[in-house]
Formats: C-alpha cells, sequence, structure tokens
C-alpha cells in the first residue's frame, strides 16, 4: 500500500461571522513534495496554513497528519514533528549558531549532536561564518537563512513557509531562493510555501495551489498551472495578459483556426468548429518585430500587425501592448526596445507559436 500523505484536508472551512475565509474540500501534500500556494493578500494563504500546522482550528473538516486525525486542541505532538518559517525570522537575542540550535534543545537532543548538525546546516545556508555574530546584527537575508536552518537542523516531516522572502531586496531573494530549492530537492524535504509571488512558485513548487477568495481554483504540476490555466481569474493571476474570445473558424491536421476580429489565429489546442473560446496568450511568448513583408516572417505560426499603444517598464523587461484589432501584450528586453526603436506608434509585427496559446472552453459571449 501507498503511504498516506504527510498531511491531508478534508472538508476544511473557516468562517469568522458570516465570512468564510476559507473553504477546502480536499488536499494533500505527498511526502518529498513541496506544494506553493498563491494567491493575493487576503486570500485565505496564511489561514490555510495555519490550519495545517495545527495552530488554527477550522470551524469545520478534519486535517490528518501521517494519515491520523489530529486537531490543533491535542496538537503539541505533531507540531514537534514540524517546522514553520515566517516573513519575519523572529530571531532571540543570542548568536547565529545559538539560535540554530535553539529547537534542538527544546526538543532534548544531546549537546555533542547539537553542535554537528547545527555545523552541518550552518555550512548547508552557507552562514557559518556567522556563527558567532549576534542574531541582532545581521542583515535581512542573514537573518532570513539563520532562520531555515534552526528549522531545517530539526529535519522536521513538514516544513511551512509563510512568505518567507517577501522582506527581502531581489538579489538576495533570489540568491536564497536558489539555494532553498536546492536543498529542498536534494533532501526530499515535505514542504508548503505560501506566496504572492508567482516566481517564487514556480521556483520551488513541484504543484502549485492558485487560491482565490479562500478556495483553491487549480492545483496542478507548476508547469500545468502557468501553461494551462483552468479559468480566467487563474490566467489572469498567473500572468496571462491577453484573453480574448474567439470563434473557432476550421479545424484540421491538429490546428484550429481561430476568427479574432479581423485577424486570423492558429492554435495547436482542440476544439470544435463554430465553438466559442477564451484565447489565454502569455506576453512572455509574444516577439516582436519591424513591421515586414510576409516572405520574410519568422518560423511561428502566428503573424499579426499592429501598432505599439502603450510602453510599461517591468524589471529589466517592457511591457508592450499592440493593437492588432485587439490589444496583445509582449514582454520584451530593453536592449530590443532601443534597437527597434519602439515606442507608441510604431508598426510591428508580434508573432507567437501554435503551441503557446492556452483555450478556455465557454459559451458565445
Amino acid at each position: 500500500m501507498a503511504p498516506p500523505p504527510v498531511v491531508a484536508l478534508h472538508g476544511i472551512r473557516v468562517v469568522h461571522g458570516s465570512a468564510t475565509i476559507l473553504d477546502v474540500p480536499e488536499l494533500a501534500v505527498e511526502a518529498g513534495q513541496v506544494l506553493a500556494v498563491i494567491g493575493p493578500n487576503g486570500a485565505g494563504k496564511s489561514t490555510l496554513l495555519r490550519v495545517m500546522g495545527l495552530l488554527q482550528a477550522p470551524s469545520a473538516g478534519s486535517v490528518r497528519f501521517q494519515g491520523e486525525r489530529v486537531s490543533a486542541a491535542d496538537g503539541l505532538g505533531v507540531r514537534r514533528r514540524l517546522a514553520s518559517v515566517l516573513q519575519a525570522p523572529l530571531l532571540t537575542d543570542a548568536t547565529v549558531r545559538d539560535n540554530v540550535a535553539l529547537g534542538l534543545r527544546f526538543r532534548g537532543v544531546e549537546g555533542a549532536r547539537v553542535a554537528a548538525r547545527v555545523a552541518e546546516w550552518l555550512d548547508q545556508l552557507d552562514i557559518a561564518h556567522l556563527a558567532d555574530r549576534q542574531a541582532r546584527t545581521l542583515s535581512g537575508g542573514e537573518a532570513q537563512r539563520t532562520a531555515l536552518a534552526r528549522a531545517l537542523v530539526l529535519d522536521p516531516e513538514l516544513l511551512l513557509l509563510d512568505e518567507p522572502f517577501s522582506a527581502l531586496d531581489q538579489p538576495t531573494r533570489e540568491a536564497l531562493i536558489d539555494d532553498l530549492g536546492r536543498i529542498l530537492r536534494r533532501r526530499r524535504t515535505t514542504a508548503v510555501l505560501v506566496t504572492h509571488d508567482r516566481g517564487e512558485a514556480q521556483a520551488l513548487g513541484d504543484r502549485v495551489g492558485v487560491m482565490l477568495g479562500g478556495r483553491l481554483l487549480q492545483v496542478d504540476g507548476a508547469e500545468q498551472v502557468f501553461r494551462a490555466p483552468a479559468s480566467e481569474d487563474v490566467a489572469r493571476f498567473v500572468g496571462v495578459e491577453t484573453l480574448l474570445d474567439c470563434r473557432v473558424r476550421a479545424v484540421g491536421d491538429g490546428v484550429v483556426v481561430l476568427e479574432a476580429g479581423r485577424q486570423t489565429i492558429e492554435v495547436a489546442q482542440p476544439a470544435e468548429a463554430g465553438e466559442w473560446v477564451r484565447l489565454c496568450v502569455r506576453p512572455e511568448d509574444v516577439t516582436l518585430s519591424p513591421r515586414a513583408p510576409a516572405g520574410a516572417r519568422s518560423s511561428a505560426r502566428n503573424h499579426l500587425d499592429g501598432a505599439i499603444v502603450r510602453l510599461a517598464p517591468s524589471g529589466p523587461h517592457v511591457r508592450v501592448t499592440i493593437d492588432c484589432g485587439f490589444p496583445l501584450v509582449a514582454l520584451v528586453t530593453q536592449r530590443s526596445v532601443r534597437e527597434m526603436a519602439l515606442e507608441p506608434g510604431t508598426q510591428v509585427t508580434a508573432h507567437f507559436k501554435a503551441t503557446a496559446p492556452h483555450l478556455l472552453h465557454h459559451a458565445k459571449p
């Protein structure tokens, strides 16, 4: 028989007054898996984590840990088998070494074993050189590495991560996410991360759940969630910026031809002739070139001529909105903007492959 999930929720509801904060009919996290739950502030992500960690009793439903039903009221023994890392590191006024050792000492681990395990995790999180530093002198990234070492040194059966990177600057966050991902994969640590950041979920999650309004609207493999969102709400949250109602004009050879205003678009997904679908295109799947004659175009299946209506900086990239008879958003490098002298009014051709879009099926709008 397969082992039970490390943690499983059944019929969970959390209600405050007349407001339902959390409504999760079923959710399970298997051993060695990292589940990343993404959603905006107020979506219920932290409440989900508190219920999983037996820090909050749900209004209805049950929590099972390693197959056994458990509750917040009698969950102290289970909570000792978990570890949590929060947005604020919450370190004690002691050295880094003593902070990392704290949980082991609470659990009665003997001194020699404490020293060896602490040394291992100081090295794993690249903070061995900080062992004798006072925690109050650490930078934000160093403090969070210390908090992670303090959690992981316990070898928890379940690691709960509540927005642990949100207070860090981008370079520090990226380096820490890279190191943590390597550790979680190598040690096959079971973990649940809640975050509002799509990049964190993509970097760390084996599975991704999208939570909006207290409900998990989709839980799938990370690639499936980002490439094939289950609904328009999910699509918008995971970064799809072009959503367009189209009618299927023709079907053949594994490709459907869509009518999109004055344009036709070919998509390598199943659909019925005459059906109305919603086309979803991610901005990073769209490339731009100066307006070119048909014979000089790229090998991409779709080539849509249009004029730029807006450019908006987005970190190292620029979001470019093109009027192709409908608004189409592309994500391009700042270098491309300079080299092609892109500005409002510039005539361009937008290209994307037939395999790039995702189709949502629905009735005629």
